[in-house]
């Protein structure tokens, strides 16, 4: 990407894609979206995304691809097909020049496989995993501190002056593509692992007759703990899909299939309390 980006390509409208295409429209920059569902194509059309498409012959070349694809599971594994899919259009679209970001959740080695057997070497490819909440979408949106991977050097210094300084996003840059990728999952799966430790210890409060909120405030009291509250289970895409893809890449995963095994316990356990018991809000 030897000059400034003019055009970006947003592939994914989703929770994550839209407002990341919102935000670099704010930028000035001139933002096509594409995404497979005609739904998605509306509210992105709606909310001021006027170049986007379901059509993938629709999408001109562009100096940046964007991949903000959902990612899958089958049964407990990994299942990473949108992002080839969608990287395989890509291959027959950019030129040496264009700058491939992957937003999207995947596993260790994704990238580098998606560099030599799609890409051939021969486009600048990063991986910038989104951090975005839609709790907080200014605190917690598209421009906040994020983690940045390179498959090379010369990709590394397209991805950090797009993303930091023309887009103005604070970036942690790895000394790897690889360790970027595990960042993602690494920090979900904490962030399960500490609502599950939450959950069984309500049970085991309960279970006693104790309080749980009282002893989770009395806990917190100490300066390096922070215990979550226990509520309905642990929902959403992300934290139930990516400990999965964590606890998958090695034989190391028992304090993960723990706290799977845990949540689904809590569950069980939850169903059986009358409802107006099930609610543990402080």
């Amino acid at each position: 990407m030897s000059k400034a980006p003019q055009r970006i390509c947003v592939i994914g409208l989703g929770q994550v894609g839209l407002p990341t295409a919102k935000y670099i429209l704010s930028k000035g920059f001139e933002v096509y979206g594409y995404d497979i569902s005609s739904t998605a194509i509306k509210r992105a059309k709606e909310e001021g995304v006027l170049k986007a498409t379901d059509i993938w012959d629709e999408v001109p070349p562009v100096d940046v691809y964007i991949v903000c694809v959902s990612t899958l599971l089958k049964g407990d594994m990994p299942d990473l097909s949108p992002v080839f899919d969608v990287c395989e259009k890509i291959s027959k679209k950019a030129s040496s020049h264009s700058l491939v970001s992957i937003e999207s959740t995947i596993v260790p080695g994704t990238s580098r496989k998606i560099y030599e057997n799609i890409l051939n070497k021969n486009i600048n490819l990063i991986h910038v995993p989104h951090r975005y909440w839609a709790g907080d979408p200014i605190k917690h949106g598209v421009n906040q501190l994020r983690v940045i991977g390179g498959v090379d050097q010369k990709s590394l210094e397209a991805g950090i002056k797009f993303y930091k300084d023309m887009l103005g996003i604070p970036l942690y840059t790895c000394s790897s593509i690889e360790i970027a990728e595990m960042c993602k999952i690494a920090e979900n799966a904490y962030r399960y692992v500490q609502i599950a430790f939450a959950e069984e210890l309500r049970m085991v409060c309960e279970t006693l007759g104790l309080d749980f909120n009282e002893v989770r405030e009395a806990c917190n009291t100490k300066w390096n703990v922070e215990i979550l509250e226990a509520r309905e289970g642990i929902g959403g895409h992300c934290l139930p899909k990516d400990i999965r893809y964590l606890s998958s890449l090695t034989i190391h995963n028992r304090l993960l299939e723990g706290a799977i095994k845990t949540d689904k316990k809590y569950r069980k356990w939850l169903s059986g309390l009358p409802k107006k018991d099930r609610s543990c809000n402080s």
